[in-house]
């Protein structure tokens, strides 16, 4: 049991894949939960939770998993938080604290509140942490070890119920940040929603090029291309709901990016190195940056074991 920690009574996660199972994990390392209760559309799913040791219980529906537990988390795909929160709403105990792992919170926020009953406090959270794997057998319990946890609850939520899902994730190695659902939008816009779909994007033209075969692209994939394929093959069904359930701010900082990106070619084809020298010694210390405050490694390796990138 961590320090000064009391454990939840019975924790329920509905949603076994990558987040879930790493959650769970944490939960068992941590002693943070005496019941773990998942639920999971899949036969198969219930039955990996039960046999890796994630879950003490498995159950068909939501509605099951939630009965008597003083902590729900929803780990689905953000499209499905809206039926999710639809079926298992009348079912949750009185004090129960309902939070999720979503990477966009506007929505969720949007799609969960209007199910949940008085007397349930709702508490939205996103650790900022994940691979390119998916599925319940790709948790591991150190994987929100030093990472950030956004937590977004609403004004006036119970702020009892903020500082015990603050203290969970505290106590499962993650680092917490509160701020409101939508600046968390638009500041995961830029630091990873962005990103990925640039790396969905350049692998899809280097797929499409007629002059490139594909077994080139997979034969000559130096450190960038490389890096970005491994950000291309996280989870189409997440990103698909990232993008639909962001798409305000995602627009925004595509011209942003746009705007930048035309800027960089103007300066290729007159030949202005200063500004080319300038970007990348800028963008040289943000990785600097990043590193000293301890959300990477040096390693340049970026196929390493265990990578923490692909952060939702």
């Amino acid at each position: 049991m961590a320090d000064g920690f009391p454990p939840f009574e019975r924790l329920a996660l509905i949603g076994i894949g990558l987040i879930g199972s790493s959650i769970a994990h944490a939960t068992r390392r941590g002693g943070l939960a005496r019941h773990i209760a998942v639920h999971a559309k899949s036969a198969a799913s219930r039955e990996t939770a039960l046999r890796l040791g994630l879950a003490d219980s498995v159950h068909a529906t939501a509605a099951e998993a939630v009965q008597g537990a003083d902590l729900i988390v929803i780990c689905t795909p953000i499209g499905a938080c809206a039926a999710v929160a639809q079926e298992m709403g009348s079912h949750l105990a009185a004090g129960a604290i309902v939070s999720d792992v979503g990477s966009v919170k506007a929505s969720v926020v949007r799609d969960v509140k209007p199910h949940l009953p008085d007397g349930v406090h709702f508490v939205p959270g996103h650790p900022v942490a994940g691979t390119e794997q998916s599925g319940p057998e790709a948790g591991f319990a150190d994987l929100f070890d030093n990472r950030w946890c956004i937590l977004t609850p609403e004004a006036g939520t119970d702020t009892a119920a903020t500082d015990r899902v603050t203290a969970w994730w505290t106590a499962m190695g993650a680092r917490v940040e509160v701020m409101e659902p939508a600046h968390h939008d638009l500041v995961l816009a830029i630091t990873s929603h962005v990103p990925h779909l640039i790396a969905y994007n350049i692998v899809g033209t280097a797929s499409d090029l007629e002059t490139v075969t594909r077994s080139e692209v997979i034969k000559f994939s130096a450190g960038g291309f490389r890096d970005f394929t491994r950000i291309a093959a996280s989870d189409p069904t997440m990103w698909r709901d990232v993008f639909l359930n962001n798409r305000e701010a995602v627009i925004e900082m595509l011209g942003r990016f746009t705007e930048d990106l035309i800027a960089l070619q103007r300066a290729i084809r007159w030949g202005d190195g200063d500004t080319l020298f300038d970007l990348f010694t800028r963008t040289r210390a943000i990785r600097r940056g990043i590193i000293d405050a301890g959300q990477e490694v040096p390693a340049p390796d970026f196929g390493r074991h265990k990578p923490h990138g692909d952060e939702g």
